[in-house]
């Protein structure tokens, strides 16, 4: 469900072709009514204006001394906002929440907020998610952000108004990186060093690349955006029963003192992969050495407590920074680029795909630090090359 759940504003929140609506009773003629809204010239096609009109008192005026409006000059008629609302095209949706609640024009701001409280969620997230995972485990907080994401994703898909999905788009936004974040730290803790490094790259990104091709894939045959949201949220519950198949981590239950419960998973684990552990897992010297480190505390500030850390943390959230920038803001445009607006975002999800597949091969034959440092080169390389292309040529609105 994280390959779709912060993708699903790509649709639930695109902005269809929209006018200002015209009310049925001024009894106009049909020339006059497709003269009410102003043209106007827009990357070289002549189309209508989205947030204007002409004065309806005026133009009732006009049209019972002219039948014919061009016999009159039209750019001397007094213009007015949307008094009325807008009407929406049809074509593309059925409905979005751009059409569900009118955020266009003097509210078109409202659209891009909804998703930026996602990514406040996602904030939020991120530092409390580690912190959680310490206290409570890991197993429990995975299922429990899983909860949360879940539940409040089918509670918004029956949102009253636009101010309530944004607050329950910020729960989702913490339930999704928090689960994501459990799930990482919990799967790098059991699995051994030879398979951590396939998981952490392939494994976690592949499954969000298949949820994220998935999200065209439902999107094209569901249009309204209410019934797009909840037929992407229900997937989430046919993980519950995954409770009974996932373990807690042993070492995390090692640092809270639970050595019976720790030893217990992993001797199931060595039964499982065929291997005849020992009978005693751990000796005295062992539980004492690690019941002696875990008694230390600590917490967000010993990120910035040395010289050396401190430059590690700046220089990690920088990467994170400019890869969430460089990722989400290609990855939210694919309604912009020229064509399918469902075949886009098909191939931005496809193309993760390899790119996963590189990401490990990379990090199994190179250092960390010339795999990170050769994918943004390549990364900003490319970015600087599309901007040789034309922009007539790949967007279009």
């Amino acid at each position: 469900p994280n390959g779709f759940c912060g993708m699903s504003i790509v649709f639930v929140g695109d902005v269809p072709d929209h006018r200002c609506l015209i009310p049925g009773n001024l009894n106009l003629s049909e020339a006059w009514l497709n003269r009410t809204i102003p043209l106007e010239q827009e990357r070289g096609k002549l189309q209508h204006r989205q947030c204007r009109r002409y004065r309806l008192d005026v133009i009732r005026n006009l049209s019972a001394t002219f039948a014919d409006p061009d016999s009159i000059n039209m750019s001397e008629v007094e213009q007015e906002p949307c008094l009325d609302g807008w009407e929406y095209s049809k074509d593309q949706y059925i409905s979005t929440i751009v059409s569900e609640w009118d955020l266009v024009c003097g509210d078109d701001w409202k659209g891009p907020f909804s998703m930026s409280m996602f990514f406040v969620g996602v904030l939020v997230g991120s530092v409390i998610s580690g912190q959680l995972s310490d206290r409570f485990g890991r197993k429990i907080i995975l299922f429990a952000t899983m909860a949360i994401q879940t539940g409040f994703s089918i509670i918004q898909a029956f949102s009253p108004n636009w101010e309530m999905f944004c607050f329950l788009n910020f729960l989702v936004g913490i339930g999704q990186i928090s689960n994501y974040v459990a799930a990482f730290v919990l799967g790098s803790e059991i699995l051994g060093k030879s398979v951590r490094v396939i998981y952490a790259t392939a494994g976690i990104g592949i499954s969000f690349a298949f949820g994220y091709m998935l999200l065209p894939l439902v999107a094209y045959f569901i249009r309204s955006w209410w019934i797009l949201l909840l037929a992407l949220s229900l997937p989430g519950l046919l993980y519950i029963p995954l409770w009974w198949f996932v373990y807690e981590s042993p070492r995390w239950l090692l640092s809270k003192g639970r050595v019976r419960e720790a030893e217990a998973i992993l001797q199931h684990m060595a039964k499982k992969n065929g291997v005849i552990p020992p009978a005693v897992l751990f000796n005295r010297l062992e539980l004492e050495g690690m019941m002696a480190e875990n008694k230390k505390s600590y917490a967000i500030f010993h990120l910035i407590k040395t010289n050396n850390i401190r430059v590690i943390t700046i220089i990690v959230l920088l990467v994170w920074m400019i890869l969430a920038i460089g990722y989400f803001g290609l990855s939210l445009s694919t309604p912009n680029l020229h064509g399918d607006a469902y075949l886009n975002c098909f191939f931005s999800a496809v193309i993760e795909v390899p790119a996963y597949i590189a990401s490990w091969l990379f990090l199994q034959r190179f250092s960390r630090r010339f795999s990170l440092s050769g994918s943004f080169f390549l990364g900003g390389v490319v970015l600087l090359f599309i901007q040789l292309i034309p922009s007539s040529n790949f967007f279009t609105m």
